[in-house]
């Protein structure tokens, strides 16, 4: 009887899922939707704009009218982004807001106007905004002004963490501190692992510091007695 055995062939490597499984995945992921305070003293404005706003999947904590409004609700809510017009009621417009807003969070504001007016846009590049929108304009605009601005405000957050991290751990790299258990005879320093280590080798790898070989001249006068340190050999 001859027995037939059929034997496939197997990768070592795992299969990849495919791009479109990968994307599919990715879609499921839950995301927090960003939450938005509109600033606008138009009160059919501000409601076609918080209608726009939650059919892009934003959530709006606050409609504020005022410049002081707007400050107060920043501090309550504490949204991820401000949309802020301009012109608004009472005494303080919204580049005032925006600068006292900007002066004790990071929250990244976009501007909203219908003053195309240079020297009003050099007023609010001033307080360093992270868009700026003419009316009129469309969902796609204000959208991608958005989500833009989510982007930079995250990535620069992201490397502000970073850059303290680094600046912290340049701190403690190679630091040498604490009780350092050495021979008695040979010098020689024990480390973590029990072994022991020339004390060069060990504080070159637990510091910064290199090292220059030498002779001091004790040393040299046991070592070498036939060289007079003086000048020229003993007799």
């Amino acid at each position: 009887m001859t027995l037939k055995f059929d034997v496939q062939p197997q990768s070592s490597a795992k299969k990849q899922p495919s791009q479109p499984r990968l994307l599919n995945a990715l879609k499921k992921v839950p995301v927090t939707p960003a939450t938005i305070l509109v600033v606008e003293d138009d009160i059919n404005v501000a409601a076609v704009m918080e209608a726009r706003l939650e059919s892009f999947g934003y959530n709006v904590c606050d409609i504020a009218r005022t410049g002081l409004k707007a400050i107060e609700s920043q501090a309550r809510h504490r949204p991820d982004l401000v949309l802020m017009d301009i012109l608004l009621e009472g005494d303080m417009n919204g580049i005032e807001a925006a600068e006292q807003i900007s002066a004790k969070s990071d929250v990244p504001i976009i501007f909203i106007t219908c003053l195309n007016d240079p020297s009003v846009l050099d007023k609010a590049i001033q307080t360093h905004p992270y868009g700026y929108l003419v009316k009129p304009y469309d969902n796609a605009e204000l959208r991608s002004c958005i989500e833009i601005a989510l982007v930079k405000h995250q990535a620069a957050k992201e490397r502000e963490e970073l850059i303290a991290k680094l600046e912290d751990a340049l701190l403690q790299v190679r630091k040498l501190s604490g009780l350092l258990p050495i021979c008695a005879s040979c010098k020689k320093i024990r480390d973590k692992e029990g072994g022991w280590q020339q004390i060069e080798d060990y504080i070159s790898t637990h510091s910064e510091a290199d090292f220059s070989h030498s002779i001091c001249p004790e040393c040299a006068r046991k070592l070498y007695p036939e060289l007079n340190l003086d000048g020229g050999y003993h007799k």
